[in-house]
């Protein structure tokens, strides 16, 4: 099965999750799992991964660190997620050596020119839609997916809102790479397991 699916972790992990996160796992359509947490310490972080790493391994899922090149190095991790205000790609760069190194750049043309020069493995747009994982986040539209199939070459993932319903026109539109956290971790209708199954 083509893995296209970037998946975020839930804002909070409590003891049931690994279990979930090895059910999710194993219908193999998602390539990378992003950790996530805005409220731990660094060291309750690390305790996390290291235990998500084990299961990432496991069905050949890369692990990226939210906001933290500094913990994706201590944990061995596959690499970082940066957002506008989580410190330099560069300096991410130096520590991480050829590790993933993905950034945010919203709906913005001149974010992801900015991203390019500093030589970022993925680019990520959004947020698409209402979501309930950063419910300020900046609007984005597909005209920016658009324009960066003909400018770009790295991969782009789209984020926000998006749902079985509406996650095709994206890969259609030019997205490599579709992040759900919601729709997975926070369904009321449907247990993990189920709703990754949506995605295919």
């Amino acid at each position: 099965m083509k893995k296209f699916v970037y998946l975020i972790s839930p804002k909070k992990i409590n003891n049931v999750f690994y279990k979930q996160l090895e059910r999710v796992l194993c219908f193999n359509n998602v390539k990378f799992f992003q950790l996530r947490l805005k409220k731990n310490k660094k060291k309750e972080i690390i305790v996390f991964a290291n235990k998500i790493k084990k299961i990432t391994n496991k069905y050949n899922v890369k692990l990226i660190i939210n906001d933290s090149a500094d913990i994706a190095k201590i944990v061995n991790a596959d690499g970082c997620h940066l957002g506008q205000k989580d410190g330099s790609i560069n300096e991410a760069r130096k520590l991480l050596k050829k590790k993933v190194v993905g950034v945010t750049c919203h709906n913005s043309k001149l974010l992801a020119k900015i991203a390019i020069k500093n030589r970022v493995d993925y680019l990520a747009f959004g947020s698409f839609g209402r979501s309930r994982l950063k419910p300020n986040a900046k609007k984005a539209n597909l005209n920016i997916l658009n324009w960066a199939k003909r400018n770009i070459k790295k991969p782009i993932v789209v984020i926000g809102g998006i749902n079985n319903l509406n996650y095709r026109k994206f890969l259609k539109s030019g997205a490599k790479y579709i992040a759900i956290s919601s729709y997975i971790w926070d369904n009321p209708n449907l247990k993990p397991e189920i709703a990754i199954r949506k995605f295919k």
